[in-house]
């Protein structure tokens, strides 16, 4: 169902009106069914109170010579040459009698419908003792079957039978005759859904295309400022004004967004330029304190001295990198080559083994080669599997592809996409804090020492890493304990 539901403003707002529309016809249609419901109704009492009020007028005045007229030219069955509606003759209109003519298929009138009729008798001066109003088919009325039994050739006719006859009788006063009045029931006008349905298509085709252009000047800006968006999202690149186009507001607000991208490319530039500068310039006092510190007698306060400024130094290229990182993701994709990573996961890997940590690898099924940093991607690597074994005790490392195992992602977009896979064994990280676990200088250990904790650097390199490579660093608790580290990068990488 819901993908019968548009979700585009322009595709919700079309089937919106299209609805409406729709609604009003519907409404319109039933108003004018019921208006000319109301006309025939009025058409039957109007005929039924003249008759009743001048039909013993009528009847007492001689009857014209009858002209005989040539019938028509015979066009097929007897039926054809009746017409829509036919004319009472002057004898069946009105009759006096003792009683009410009655027929076993009678369908007593409303109530409203007698009050109605009622109430015309009184405005012509008719007085009603009693009143006996129904609906009967012409086939089934007494007179007008002996009428016809009379007179073959309209006998032989059929249409008149199923026609609708109002019979209404009134007793003037008590023990008085009965005036019946016989008419037929107005037929409905002919033609009157397919008519409505024309002015439906004409009225849905001149609003809906004058809609879908008004909609589509409204719409199109909005959705080059979403791709602009998006671009700038994964990439911040130089500032790329849009053009402002559209109705005055969707102006003002591509205004807005150009002005907003301007001033975040470069507050992104100038936070880059300050945090190498920052780099550059404490790395030459730290090379000269260094050597200063060779001076110091005590060699085990030299030793700690001389930590500490190699702590610092670690923490300045982790703070270089990331500034190169950030960088060098907004002005080009860097200097990208097509790469084996099944083959560098396993290099890093043997380089831990080297050290003696507990990290394994479990190669995939087949070559995964993709475009990527080298460099780049060995140091978010390398910063994964560090805090996997620092942390967790132990790290095991594996490349999914296209849903290549149960855990893996299975959906459509998981084909374009390569995850590297790291598992440790540790405590994980509490749910609420895990996002904030990707910012700078956010640890899981408190101190600052660096054989415990570091300096809070790596997953924000990593996961910096990961962004410049159109791709995310993600982190999970594992069920069954320990934490998961995952970095998705595209393969579609030129």
């Amino acid at each position: 169902m819901k993908r019968l539901i548009p979700t585009s403003l322009l595709g919700q707002v079309m089937t919106a009106a299209t609805l409406a529309l729709l609604v009003a016809q519907i409404v319109s249609a039933a108003l004018l069914f019921r208006a000319s419901e109301e006309r025939r109704e009025v058409a039957v009492l109007t005929g039924l109170a003249f008759q009743l009020s001048n039909g013993a007028e009528f009847a007492e005045r001689p009857r014209p010579a009858r002209v005989r007229r040539r019938p028509p030219p015979a066009q097929g069955p007897v039926d054809s040459l009746i017409r829509p509606r036919i004319r009472l003759p002057r004898e069946l209109r009105y009759i006096v009698s003792d009683s009410p003519p009655a027929s076993a298929t009678d369908t007593v009138e409303s109530n409203a419908r007698r009050e109605r009729l009622l109430d015309m008798l009184a405005a012509d001066g008719v007085p009603v003792h009693q009143m006996r109003i129904v609906e009967r088919r012409a086939g089934d009325d007494p007179a007008l079957a002996a009428f016809a039994a009379s007179r073959p050739r309209l006998a032989a006719r059929s249409t008149w039978r199923k026609q609708e006859l109002h019979v209404a009788s009134i007793q003037r006063e008590p023990g008085g005759v009965w005036e019946t009045a016989r008419v037929f029931e107005p037929p409905r006008p002919s033609g009157g859904p397919a008519v409505l349905a024309f002015q439906t298509l004409v009225i849905f085709a001149f609003l809906l295309t004058i809609l879908y252009l008004v909609l589509r000047r409204i719409t199109r800006p909005l959705q080059q400022l979403t791709a602009r968006v998006a671009d700038f999202s994964r990439t911040p690149s130089q500032a790329m004004p849009m053009e402002e186009t559209g109705p005055s507001d969707t102006r003002r607000l591509i205004a807005a967004h150009n002005t907003m991208e301007a001033r975040i490319s470069t507050l992104l530039d100038e936070k880059d330029v300050m945090l190498g500068a920052i780099g550059h310039d404490l790395k030459t006092p730290l090379a000269a304190l260094r050597v200063r510190i060779e001076s110091v007698p005590n060699e085990a306060q030299r030793a700690r001295m001389a930590d500490s400024i190699e702590d610092i130094t670690r923490t300045l290229d982790d703070i270089l990198e990331l500034a190169r990182i950030g960088r060098a993701g907004r002005d080009s994709t860097g200097e990208r080559e097509a790469v084996d990573l099944s083959a560098l996961a396993e290099s890093i890997v043997e380089e831990f083994e080297d050290l003696g940590e507990p990290v394994t690898f479990a190669p995939p099924a087949k070559r995964i080669v993709a475009q990527i940093q080298e460099t780049w991607i060995k140091r978010a690597f390398r910063n994964l599997v560090s805090n996997a074994v620092r942390y967790g005790g132990s790290a095991r490392v594996s490349l999914h592809h296209d849903g290549s195992d149960s855990g893996a992602d299975t959906s459509a977009d998981a084909a374009h996409h390569v995850t590297v896979r790291i598992d440790d064994d540790g405590p994980g990280i509490p749910a609420g804090e895990i996002e904030g676990m990707l910012e700078p200088f956010k640890r899981g250990e408190t101190s600052r020492n660096r054989s415990t904790g570091g300096a809070g650097l790596g997953l924000t390199v990593a996961r910096a890493i990961a962004t410049a490579h159109g791709g995310e660093l993600v982190l999970a608790n594992r069920t069954d304990g320990g934490l998961r580290a995952e970095i998705k990068l595209p393969l579609d990488q030129g």
